[in-house]
């Protein structure tokens, strides 16, 4: 009998909504507001944009402060923390299985075909609507990781992590010198291009938009999955957190939540500073040298994001104390966190057809400021049909969809 055949008869089934834990999925439902900030300046398809980031170049004080705080808290801050959230997902499901005396082997396939259809989940995500689609890219990441380090040992993926968040931050510092060195010594670089990422946001025939993001997003994917390392890295960091429990018994591991939030904050704060100064042109340093402050937005980026799952950690272990229970902004947050491939999904469905040339086209009005309202407009809309569907004690079509696809069942 072959391994496909017996899977859907010896694996666990899945979590039930009621037994989940509560800081991995409150951190995921305030991760996806992060998630809406970060992917609405994309849509600004009227605007005049540079390599540093995709915020416009110009704009109002409030724009420009609005700017100022996605490049410090939001812009490559938010996908690392989900990451990690996703590499803690991975050993969640693996461990419950070899808990329920499911073989390792099966439990790689049920993990394998979980992460193969992500990439499909991301592939059909692209071909619709969003270009920048992370399904696909974490569903590749998964693949490897898990291949290579599910069942290898805590030291093991201690020294991976440590290790290729070195060489990350140490890329992200070299870089950052070598473009103030170039600044200093007055080379000519010419001048800086736009951005050459093409989204299909700015193509009024939907047809010819579709092109353009699956293109986009077949190379994109793979490189937004391996090419930074930060995305690998906090999976894990991820996998190792919750091999100690570190989100479900966080009031075990205070200490060093503590430390991790503090320190991955600060870390993610200062090189985001750092780059907020250079996209206001504070630095004196040429636009053609961004590239020097983009390895250091992504690689602080990491820790900023890392920090943020540890200061969720930090909440839960308080709100587990109230003898109240966690009260309905977290009941809320958590709704979304147990749906958020759903969530995720659902802040496509309503942003592309509203902002892209192809439908309202509303993204060529927007600025910095009111983009963001918009970005929040959409992450509540979508609390409320989590919490519509907590209520009724349902899960998300997309979770529900790809439980079936991967349990086989």
């Amino acid at each position: 009998m072959t391994s496909a055949q017996i899977s859907p008869r010896t694996t666990a089934e899945p979590t039930s909504l009621t037994t989940r834990s509560l800081a991995p999925d409150l951190a995921r439902g305030a991760m996806l507001l992060l998630i809406a900030l970060a992917n609405i300046p994309w849509y600004l398809w009227g605007a005049e944009q540079r390599d540093l980031s995709q915020h416009p170049v110009d704009g109002s004080t409030l724009d420009r402060a609005v700017q100022t705080v996605m490049l410090i808290a939001v812009d490559a801050r938010s996908y690392p923390m989900f990451a990690a959230l996703f590499g803690y997902g991975i050993w969640q499901l693996y461990s419950r299985q070899a808990a329920a005396g499911t073989p390792h082997r099966e439990a790689r396939a049920l993990l394998r075909r979980r992460h193969w259809w992500m990439v499909a989940f991301g592939g059909v995500h692209a071909l619709l609507l969003w270009a920048g689609d992370i399904v696909g890219a974490y569903g590749l990441v998964g693949l490897v990781l898990v291949a290579l380090f599910i069942d290898r040992a805590d030291r093991t993926l201690r020294t991976w992590a440590i290790v290729l968040t070195s060489v990350l931050l140490a890329a992200g510092v070299l870089a950052l010198i070598s473009a103030a060195l170039l600044a200093a010594a007055g080379a000519d670089l010419g001048a800086s291009g736009q951005v050459g990422v093409d989204t299909g946001v700015a193509e009024p025939s939907y047809l010819a938009s579709v092109l353009d993001r699956v293109v986009t997003w077949a190379v994109g994917a793979p490189a937004q999955a391996f090419l930074t390392g930060t995305i690998p890295t906090a999976v894990l960091v991820g996998i190792l957190a919750a091999r100690h429990r570190l989100l479900e018994e966080p009031e075990r591991h205070l200490p060093l939540l503590r430390r991790t939030a503090v320190v991955g904050i600060a870390v993610g704060w200062l090189g985001g500073a750092v780059t907020a100064a250079q996209h206001l042109d504070l630095w004196g340093i040429p636009a053609a040298l961004d590239w020097g402050f983009l390895f250091l937005q992504t690689s602080t980026g990491l820790l900023g994001g890392l920090g943020y799952v540890a200061l969720f950690g930090l909440l839960a272990a308080r709100l587990r104390r109230r003898e109240r229970g966690p009260g309905r902004v977290a009941w809320a947050l958590q709704a979304v966190g147990k749906r958020s491939l759903t969530s995720y999904l659902a802040q496509s469905v309503l942003m592309a057809p509203l902002l892209a040339a192809w439908g309202f086209g509303l993204g060529a009005e927007l600025s910095s400021a009111t983009a963001a309202l918009v970005a929040v407009g959409v992450w509540l809309l979508t609390v409320g049909l989590a919490c519509w569907l907590e209520s009724a004690g349902r899960r998300g079509p997309a979770e529900r969809a790809l439980r079936r696809l991967a349990y086989r069942r």
